[in-house]
């Protein structure tokens, strides 16, 4: 077999430099979504548990050092009866000294509509004492693969004695 001239590479690997550098570039879909995730530490619908603090499983989630399991509802509307399009799983753990600050690690596992068996990872600071609050998306799978964004999220409904919270998300993210 003969070797190609050697005139021929140098003009080979300019056109392959200039397709490489001239093809359409692809570009990041942007998805915004709206859903509201249910937290209710009691009652006949709990979802969330405390499993660690400084008294044990009975520490209240509004001292520094309490972990919580979740297991949360998430619906299309902020009414407990919308339709559920998914499931928030994960835990938080109260991590401000005051008691007023939970760091927030947990999935959101759609199981229903548009994008039913795709999750997005969510991690950050939750202020729970201000209205409106960012926190980060850092992770995805299904629909959502090599996402990044962000969210803000707004309680919409809160009941400190009975520990119970309706929490809105509004999400924005990129992804292929």
């Amino acid at each position: 077999m003969a070797l190609p001239n050697s005139s021929f590479l140098p003009l080979l690997a300019l056109l392959l430099l200039y397709w490489g550098f001239n093809l359409p570039k692809r570009q990041p879909k942007e998805t915004k979504l709206v859903f509201y995730v249910h937290d209710y530490l009691s009652g006949h619908d709990t979802s969330a548990i405390t499993v660690a603090g400084k008294d044990g499983p009975k520490t209240s989630v509004l001292h520094f050092g309490t972990m919580v399991a979740v297991d949360d509802r998430v619906t299309e509307g902020p009414d407990p009866k919308s339709k559920e399009i998914g499931r928030a799983q994960g835990m938080y753990i109260n991590s401000q000294l005051d008691g007023k600050g939970l760091h927030l690690m947990f999935s959101i596992i759609f199981t229903d509509g548009e994008f039913k068996g795709s999750t997005l990872e969510i991690q950050g600071a939750d202020l729970f004492a201000m209205m409106e609050r960012e926190f980060s998306i850092v992770s995805g799978t299904g629909y959502f693969r090599f996402v990044k964004g962000y969210g803000i999220m707004t309680t919409q409904f809160i009941d400190i004695p009975n520990l119970r919270a309706i929490l809105k998300l509004d999400v924005t993210v990129n992804h292929y």
